[in-house]
């Protein structure tokens, strides 16, 4: 009997492990890239890759037919800046494009004036030197930071040129 129970109980563990395998194994990647539209491209990027060190990886073209029949413009064609936090294949990807307009509500002062993505995280080795280049952009730092979170990591909060917060955690050196 006890035979018995011990094999049901390792059938049950297998399939229940067997089907969470599956359910992750489902995508082909462990990243989510994120498309960001902006209004002014060249504003847009020095922030990103001038301020906070993003690097400039690719950049790509969505034709205006592709924009209209895979439901993405509407038919208007638009060009993509791929940013990541360094040039390798296991980072996330950041995408920039802008249809050269401004938004059509009005630029957030606290993240739950909004809904959809607010703000971004990336953790940093280093706080000083992207303090330094966004101070030397006049970017605004919100509330009293850097917040000290513990011993080693402080916290920054700006927000890039169409409002998006930046969130960027890690030691000040």
């Amino acid at each position: 009997m006890k035979v018995s129970i011990y094999k049901y109980f390792l059938t049950c563990c297998a399939v229940l492990i067997s089907s969470l395998a599956f359910s992750q194994s489902n995508f082909t990647s462990k990243q989510i890239g994120a498309g960001v539209v902006v209004a002014d491209m060249e504003r847009s990027l020095d922030f990103y890759v001038n301020g906070i060190g993003m690097v400039k990886t690719g950049n790509f073209t969505i034709n205006a037919e592709f924009g209209k029949i895979g439901g993405l413009t509407g038919g208007d064609a638009v060009d993509v800046n791929i940013l990541k936090l360094e040039n390798s294949p296991e980072a996330s990807e950041w995408k920039l494009m802008s249809f050269g307009k401004k938004a059509a509500h009005p630029k957030q002062k606290f993240i739950q004036d909004d809904t959809g993505v607010q703000y971004i995280t990336i953790q940093v080795k280093s706080l000083k030197g992207i303090i330094e280049r966004l101070k030397e952009r006049n970017i605004t730092f919100l509330g009293n930071t850097p917040t000290p979170l513990n011993k080693a990591s402080h916290f920054v909060l700006v927000q890039d040129p169409d409002g998006t917060f930046v969130e960027l955690i890690g030691p000040i050196e």
